[in-house]
């Protein structure tokens, strides 16, 4: 049998010998993908472009999904999942947080010192997605996945070891809840896309920034800040992240091919998700430790102290579910049991 390598390279070359300026291809279906990190980054290389590998070989090459890292087809990442909704892109991944407020239940799992493993997350959060959430609050897309990355790290331009420490700091914050925590801990939060983040480093706008250690390699964190504060025990934060699909276009799908997508999604694919992310953390992290940069990593006491000093973040946002009509404390029951499942 002739493989879709083989079809793509005939195909390849009878374009180049008719001097065509368009390879010609077989597929049925061809989809965009647009997200905002550079290609070789975790998410793009490490996940997305191993689930759209499947989905394409799975459908025998009927799907075709071309990627567009780094916003190549244009816009901002807060404007993602509109553009999917849109029909402007037709895939997208992206954080949650980047529109703050729109999506409230996905919050929970960003609470803090909630989470301990980034797949056991990664699973709640696909079945509470998948229970009730999607349909409520994501339904002006198909969502096919829903994960968490690995634990939460500080990375700053001096030592912080105590929440005191942050005081008079403009730190950066991927979500509102993050942000709210670093505000709750005393430290000015900052909210920007994570791609903003090594020029506001290099420019002093902030003074650090939260994100997990696998992020920081490609965004040469290590080379722009000299100090990493870890925790022990539970995630001092994490975000959520999506991977949805224009409703439209999906449901131009025939039956068969929309199992391709839905065989290669869901909880599988998201526990994947979150355990390929925190994977990727130690690798990372062993680069900042090479250039010899300051590592503290707090010790379970260290840690509790911080997670006492957090405790007000709960309130507020326990606060804000009841005026929006969610159960707040409903939300962290189920996602608590469901991760100790």
């Amino acid at each position: 049998m002739t493989t879709r390598r083989n079809l793509l390279g005939f195909a390849g070359a009878a374009a180049l010998s008719l001097g065509l300026t368009t390879a010609a291809t077989a597929q049925e279906f061809s989809f965009n993908l647009q997200s905002f990190l550079p290609a070789p980054a975790t998410i793009p290389a490490d996940i997305i472009d191993v689930w759209a590998d499947k989905i394409e070989a799975d459908s025998n090459g009927r799907i075709a999904i071309t990627r567009y890292p780094a916003m190549q087809l244009g816009g901002a990442p807060p404007e993602l999942i509109d553009q999917v909704i849109d029909g402007v892109i037709d895939m997208t991944w992206n954080v949650v947080g980047y529109t703050p407020g729109r999506y409230p239940s996905t919050e929970v799992f960003e609470l803090p010192f909630l989470v301990e493993d980034a797949a056991t997350a990664s699973g709640a959060f696909w079945q509470m997605l998948d229970g009730g959430i999607a349909e409520s609050e994501f339904s002006d897309v198909k969502v096919l996945g829903g994960w968490v990355h690995g634990p939460g790290v500080i990375h700053s331009d001096r030592e912080v070891a105590t929440p005191a420490d942050l005081n008079g700091m403009k730190v950066r914050g991927a979500s509102r809840q993050i942000n709210g925590l670093l505000e709750v801990l005393g430290a000015t939060p900052v909210g920007m896309p994570v791609p903003a983040v090594p020029e506001a480093l290099s420019k002093g706008v902030i003074d650090g920034t939260t994100i997990p250690w696998e992020v920081t390699f490609s965004l040469k964190v290590p080379e722009l800040v000299e100090h990493h504060t870890e925790f022990t025990g539970k995630m001092f934060y994490t975000v959520t992240f999506v991977l949805v699909m224009n409703k439209d276009k999906y449901d131009s799908l025939p039956a068969d091919l929309q199992a391709v997508i839905d065989d290669n999604s869901g909880m599988e694919f998201s526990m994947f998700a979150g355990k390929v992310m925190q994977d990727a953390d130690a690798p990372a992290r062993a680069v900042a430790a090479d250039r010899g940069n300051s590592i503290l990593t707090l010790d379970a006491e260290q840690s509790a102290a911080w997670e006492a000093a957090a405790q007000p973040v709960y309130d507020k946002w326990l606060a804000e579910m009841s005026e929006k009509g969610i159960d707040g404390q409903a939300l962290i029951d189920q996602a608590t049991a469901l991760m100790a499942e």
